[in-house]
């Protein structure tokens, strides 16, 4: 029988711009996820287009995230997920999650698996830590960690929107209806 790990303290890092603060290791999932809060400013997030192994799940808390993903077909959707929107990326799949409001955008995200993705965020907060790292040193230290780029964010990306799709109340109240 599988018995639940103890909490630990939350580790909060920098990767570039972004905030990600560590809630659940993959070293308390024996590989098998990592779930982190991630504050992006005005600009923030990765500015390519990726492709890795683990799927990724995110949960939009606050402001709104624009997520290029790639669909069946091979072309990226821009998605425009608003607080309360759910928003799967399948691994293996080009991706890049980007905010591109002037306000500051948080949501809650899981690698499954999270070995490899936990290895990239921590190398690469400490390359942040010794300044503004080199965008050669960043995709250096990706290709390490099996992250792949594939290109620049497409300007011409067909947009959905989740206010609607996937979207889960933030008013966690039941109603009485």
């Amino acid at each position: 029988m599988d018995h639940p790990t103890h909490a630990r303290a939350p580790e909060h890092l920098t990767v570039g711009t972004d905030e990600i603060t560590l809630r659940v290791t993959s070293d308390a999932t024996a590989g098998a996820l990592l779930a982190a809060d991630v504050t992006l400013p005005a600009g923030g997030g990765p500015p390519m287009l990726h492709r890795h192994e683990p799927a990724e799940l995110y949960r939009v808390h606050q402001g709104e995230l624009a997520l290029y993903v790639e669909d069946d077909d091979g072309d990226v959707q821009r998605i425009a997920a608003q607080p309360g929107a759910v928003v799967h990326i399948p691994g293996g799949r080009a991706h890049t999650v980007r905010n591109e409001s002037e306000d500051e955008a948080r949501a809650y995200v899981v690698f499954a698996p999270g070995t490899g993705i936990e290895r990239f965020i921590r190398e690469a907060a400490t390359l942040t830590a010794a300044g503004p790292p080199h965008i050669e040193d960043v995709l250096a230290l990706a290709e390490q960690h099996g992250i792949k780029t594939t290109g620049p964010i497409p300007t011409d990306a067909p947009a959905t929107s989740t206010h609607t799709a996937h979207h889960w109340p933030t008013d966690h109240r039941t109603s009485s209806r």
